[in-house]
């Protein structure tokens, strides 16, 4: 890592993936030498301070979000011929959420905001709870657990899954599906593995087409009924959604919500069990487990980049930047700015201004789930640490190992035991 960061930051290759797994040094780079850079290898504008991160994300007429293209083939900017003979079976790609501008963008996050309305949220906590106390009691007495396939990837599904009135016996289904659209997402997959993913997003859709078919014809009470029947207001004149659009928005309400909230919980037990001083402190008094969550959150930072292309000629930070080149946001940095955080690589559950992180990005983007995802981690830790006494990390299990996406970040398995209850 030494050799690979001694480099111009011109020559280092920021994908490689040893600087995935351990990506502050170069972070620290780039916010120290050139906190808007343009890498002469790929073209593409890394922004990482925080403070300019906080200035693109709130200046969507200037730096879009239109940035489809870039997903395009996982990351390639194109389908080869295989691929688009997939993808054209299924159907076509709507700008609705994560790649719309406004005012689209207003009009689907009003729509998609009735899927977890802050109503809702604030009367979920002893259906949260029960769910978690379920999920506890199928490992209670084994004295171990994977924590991220056992626990943490479950509880966002099942809370996902109810609330979109889809069975959790179907779930396994979504988590593969979930990780083959991850790898499209992270632009780094090979292309056999971007063929198999194409094919899981046909089937996804397959999946949800049948559902909304079901819902047009018999409504229920849960989030894909409300979808189907909502109407675009404003220029839309009151149409509703086509099936496109309903895919995009449901495709996005469970990936958003199931994976970064699924790292965050077990970033959490694995910061705790690290930092024996945090995990004291936090069993001391309980009252700092919502500021355990927001200081995870920064540490992490589980959507760690995300795109946007610039719209305009503009200058950002002093540097000159021209109508459509692709940018990067790196989230993850601008979370370890010291500028904005004191001692920002240190890991302190009692930090004054933990909740000013960007995990959740900034602006027309912020994240729809946030309110959800803070509920189901504020009332699923608590828990955890009172019924898993003595956590402490499986001997000889744990790889400690990353996901290789640039864009989400999470440690992919956490090996736990603890004492039987």
């Amino acid at each position: 890592m030494t050799e690979l960061l001694d480099a111009p930051l011109h020559e280092i290759v920021a994908n490689d993936p040893t600087i995935l797994q351990d990506p502050y040094g170069y972070y620290a780079r780039l916010r120290d030498e050139a906190p808007v850079f343009r890498d002469p290898k790929t073209g593409i504008v890394s922004v990482s301070s925080y403070a300019l991160v906080l200035e693109v994300a709130k200046k969507p007429k200037i730096f879009s979000s239109a940035f489809a293209h870039l997903l395009l083939s996982g990351g390639a900017g194109s389908l080869d011929p295989e691929e688009a003979a997939i993808m054209a079976a299924g159907l076509p790609w709507r700008d609705t959420l994560l790649t719309a501008d406004p005012p689209a963008h207003q009009r689907y996050k009003r729509i998609a905001m009735q899927a977890f309305p802050h109503g809702r949220v604030k009367t979920m906590e002893p259906y949260i709870a029960e769910t978690t106390h379920r999920l506890i009691d199928g490992f209670a007495a084994d004295g171990e657990v994977e924590f991220k396939t056992g626990f943490a990837d479950l509880l966002p599904s099942f809370v996902i899954a109810d609330g979109l009135g889809v069975s959790r016996d179907d779930v396994p289904k979504f988590h593969d599906w979930l990780h083959a659209g991850i790898a499209r997402l992270a632009g780094n997959a090979g292309r056999e593995e971007r063929i198999a993913s194409a094919h899981k997003e046909i089937e996804l859709q397959r999946f949800f087409l049948d559902a909304i078919a079901e819902r047009r014809a018999t409504p229920r009470d849960d989030i894909v009924s409300d979808l189907v029947h909502a109407s675009l207001a404003d220029t839309e004149g009151g149409r509703p959604l086509d099936d496109a659009e309903l895919y995009a928005i449901l495709q996005q309400i469970f990936n958003a919500g199931q994976e970064t909230t699924a790292h965050t919980l077990t970033y959490a037990l694995y910061q705790l069990i690290l930092n024996p001083d945090q995990m004291a402190a936090v069993r001391a008094e309980p009252a700092l487990i919502p500021n355990l969550v927001e200081e995870t959150l920064r540490f992490l930072t589980p959507t760690n980049n995300m795109w946007r292309v610039v719209a305009q000629d503009v200058a950002l930070g002093g540097v000159a930047l021209k109508a459509g080149e692709p940018m990067l946001l790196r989230f993850g940095a601008a979370d370890r700015d010291p500028q904005r955080f004191e001692d920002p690589d240190r890991f302190d559950v009692t930090r004054a201004n933990a909740r000013e992180h960007l995990a959740f990005g900034a602006g027309v983007h912020t994240c729809l789930g946030m309110a959800l995802a803070r509920k189901e981690m504020t009332v699923a830790l608590p828990i955890l640490l009172d019924r898993l006494a003595n956590l402490r990390f499986a001997d000889g299990l744990n790889s400690f190992r990353y996901s290789p996406s640039p864009i989400l970040r999470g440690v992919t398995s956490l090996h736990l035991r603890f004492d039987r209850a």
